[in-house]
């Protein structure tokens, strides 16, 4: 099983790589996860291009037949439960592979929601890009557990 995660921008903290370097690790049990990182637009640029811009760049990655997630603020509030039931299907349907696409800073253009299979919001709470890769990791890995039937701490 392989899982990507497609996101603009590069993380410079030490401990957020840390963080998600750790539940890759833990994770590597039941799927291969890998990030892809695309270029993130500049802050001097408008908005609406930002999103194009980055949205153009993350398209180019995903192939027609991909299985896509967004992680999305006006997405569907989801309990962990509820992304392990997600992975499961999601990995079926998709030959054992899924895409997972986190926005930049300035959120997500149209398309992308519009190519996504599922919008998924991980709470009422905004996160950074770089925060949102390491709640994401770790929701994974507890996915994968509870899927499992496997003991992990609430």
């Amino acid at each position: 099983m392989k899982i990507r995660i497609i996101c603009p921008g590069k993380i410079k903290e030490k401990w957020l790589k840390e963080g998600i370097e750790e539940y890759k690790k833990r994770l590597s049990r039941f799927a291969q996860l890998e990030i892809t990182e695309v270029n993130d637009s500049p802050d001097d640029i408008p908005v609406t291009a930002a999103l194009q811009k980055e949205a153009n760049l993350i398209l180019d990655k995903i192939k027609a037949d991909d299985v896509v997630w967004v992680m999305d603020l006006h997405g569907k509030m989801v309990k962990s439960e509820d992304i392990s039931e997600y992975l499961i299907a999601d990995l079926e349907k998709g030959g054992s592979n899924l895409t997972i696409v986190i926005g930049g800073s300035n959120g997500l253009d149209k398309s992308l929601t519009d190519r996504a299979d599922r919008r998924i919001c991980l709470g009422n709470i905004t996160l950074t890009h770089q925060m949102t890769r390491l709640v994401l990791t770790e929701q994974l890995y507890r996915g994968f557990k509870i899927a499992y039937n496997e003991k992990y701490h609430k």
